[in-house]
């Protein structure tokens, strides 16, 4: 039997290398005859850089970057195993996590770190970079990316503009003659798993300002910031970004993506996917174990499971997803491609206590999967028949 193990993590407990190899010794214990694939998953965000590496015998670069709030951090960013491919998470240069919470404010913090990694990737020989949006602290548009690719974003006396999205409510004047000229030469992804607009009630600054400290008026001068510089973005490079899907996403890095550094937005889910080449296993697979911290009806909207479901609808392979938590009907999971689904703690059990213990637990639940398979093979080909 052929069995692709692909989860994405179970956040809090379980990073996705953890749980794949909780799933592997499952099926082994039951199966051990079993030819396992294990494609450990991630869908743009935290994660990305290991699962591709790891899937592709890349290789982790160090690199002191400018954090969130302006002082060093040290960040990372994979090469894959073709050299050429970089990637990057925009939350390892300005993640929320890098930010103490009573320091945490949206209206400073700049992204200035992830453009610094991305030159780094550059100058690694990387000609083709995937940049993974998420868990950031920032809302500034990209604007500091930007302006460590070499862009200038400039006041009305044409000085450049301090880090943070407040300063872009002096924005007058963009320039990208000094933006570095692999920029331009390289083909750059924006990966995202949210669609959400610049701007609007939907946008960047109402739906996320407020995860990273926002006050409602902090909120509304971040929507004031962006709407200026999604303004000068049309007038000075004729690039709408307002209501593109996704440039919302990671506090409008999306938008400074696409319209400064001539980024393509994708699915991260489904770009992951492509670049794992994971339709090929699919296609000689019997069995996909997949699954994640918790299964709700945001699986419609294109995350990493999903993105396996869709391939093995299309391929006629039978997918089992493992869940801490279940909160969707199994009738509607079937309809996006999951056969069936396995909850991970065996019975009542504290959040706590199911943390701690994720790993043993989900091990647990594959061989539980794995014994109720050789059951149901046994009663198909009459092996329980009594008379």
């Amino acid at each position: 039997m052929n069995i692709i193990v692909a989860p994405d993590s179970f956040k809090g407990s379980l990073t996705a290398l953890e749980a794949a190899d909780a799933l592997v010794q499952g099926v082994r214990a039951v199966l051990p005859e079993a030819e396992i694939v294990s494609i450990p998953l991630a869908d743009g965000g935290e994660g990305t850089v290991d699962a591709l590496v790891l899937a592709t015998r890349g290789r982790i670069v160090q690199r002191k970057v400018t954090g969130p709030m302006g002082e060093p951090v040290q960040a990372r960013f994979g090469v894959l195993g073709d050299d050429v491919t970089g990637v990057v998470e925009m939350a390892a240069a300005a993640g929320l996590p890098l930010v103490p919470p009573d320091r945490r404010n949206p209206l400073l913090a700049t992204s200035y770190g992830v453009g610094e990694l991305m030159l780094a990737a550059l100058e690694a020989g990387c000609t083709r970079l995937i940049v993974g949006l998420g868990g950031s602290a920032t809302s500034d548009g990209g604007a500091g990316m930007a302006q460590a690719l070499g862009v200038r974003l400039l006041d009305s006396d044409g000085n450049d503009l301090r880090p943070g999205a407040a300063a872009l409510m002096r924005l007058a004047h963009i320039d990208l003659s000094k933006r570095d000229p692999r920029v331009a030469g390289a083909k750059i992804y924006a990966a995202s798993d949210v669609r959400n607009p610049l701007l609007g009630p939907q946008g960047a600054a109402a739906v996320y300002g407020p995860q990273k400290g926002a006050s409602p008026q902090m909120v509304s001068m971040l929507e004031k910031a962006l709407s200026r510089f999604a303004e000068v973005i049309e007038r000075d490079l004729q690039i709408d970004v307002r209501d593109l899907p996704g440039a919302g996403a990671a506090g409008g890095l999306g938008a400074g993506l696409v319209a400064l550094a001539g980024a393509e937005l994708r699915s991260g889910p489904s770009l992951v996917l492509e670049l794992l080449g994971f339709e090929e296993y699919v296609e000689a697979a019997d069995l996909i174990l997949t699954g994640e911290g918790k299964l709700d009806r945001q699986i419609e909207f294109g995350k990493a499971i999903s993105g396996v479901a869709l391939l093995a609808q299309k391929h006629g392979v039978p997918v089992v997803a493992f869940a801490g938590s279940l909160e969707e009907e199994p009738e509607k999971l079937a309809q996006q491609g999951i056969s069936a689904v396995v909850t991970v703690p065996p019975g009542p059990i504290s959040e706590e206590e199911a943390m701690r213990r994720a790993g043993e637990l989900l091990q647990a639940a594959a061989e539980r999967a794995m014994r109720l398979l050789l059951l149901g093979r046994g009663l198909g080909e009459g092996r329980w028949r009594t008379a």
